[in-house]
């Protein structure tokens, strides 16, 4: 599944990651955050969308596990989980 690019503003640009397809597999999910956020910071996207879903908060975990790593860290300046949408995890690139 490829991420989808949108366009927040003129200043900004924002690019989607839905999880809900790779909620099975550790594997393909480490794979998905790593290559959107990579492909993110290469093409000066300002943030990533992550949509974990609501479910049992096992996925969020997963995915902050991986954004936690120190090389992946590198890349963002913060992460924002949304008070308003507990499904939605927001990634400020450098």
């Amino acid at each position: 599944m490829q991420p989808k690019l949108e366009n927040i503003s003129e200043a900004m640009a924002l690019i989607t990651l839905d999880l809900h397809p790779f909620f099975r597999s550790d594997r393909d999910i480490d794979t998905a955050l790593r290559q959107t956020l990579f492909k993110a910071a290469a093409t000066g996207v300002d943030i990533v969308q992550i949509i974990p879903g609501k479910g049992t908060g096992q996925l969020r975990k997963r995915v902050l596990a991986v954004l936690a790593q120190k090389h992946i860290r590198k890349l963002y300046a913060r992460v924002e989980q949304d008070p308003a949408n507990a499904g939605r995890i927001l990634v400020h690139l450098r």
